[in-house]
């Protein structure tokens, strides 16, 4: 199974982590973190790499949901959406696959908020890639 779901867009790593908050803000989540991978590879190893960033995205309505059904899920929050240069001038934006991720907890009330959340990223998956070929 996969444990995420990737679309890759022609557009420069910024403009393509804005695209992406603005289309998880239409799928009803924030964006609660971001880390600049590059800049802390850089910073603490001086360590060279291409653009990474993790955008660390909450959507607070399914997120209630799941910390009602398991308690705990808490360790396994936000969910991660990776936008990184792939090296040919071109940036890749990738979700994780919660259902993926919460296969570990035996909640079959957890697996049914797994499986929404699932749909709603890729929804913003979709809706990249889509704008990525209109573009």
């Amino acid at each position: 199974m996969a444990y995420y779901f990737p679309t890759t867009v022609n557009m420069e790593i910024g403009a393509a982590v804005s695209a992406a908050t603005e289309a998880l803000s239409r799928h009803g989540f924030g964006v609660l973190t971001e880390i600049d991978v590059q800049a802390t590879m850089k910073t603490k190893l001086n360590h060279v790499m291409a653009g990474h960033r993790i955008l660390g995205a909450c959507n607070p309505k399914m997120a209630r949901r799941a910390l009602e059904a398991e308690d705990q899920i808490g360790t396994m929050l936000p969910c991660n959406v990776v936008v990184r240069e792939t090296g040919d001038g071109r940036v890749e934006i990738a979700a994780v696959d919660p259902v993926a991720s919460m296969q570990a907890v035996a909640n079959p009330d957890l697996a049914d908020i797994a499986s929404e959340v699932r749909g709603m990223l890729q929804a913003v998956i979709a809706e990249l890639a889509a704008a990525a070929v209109r573009g």
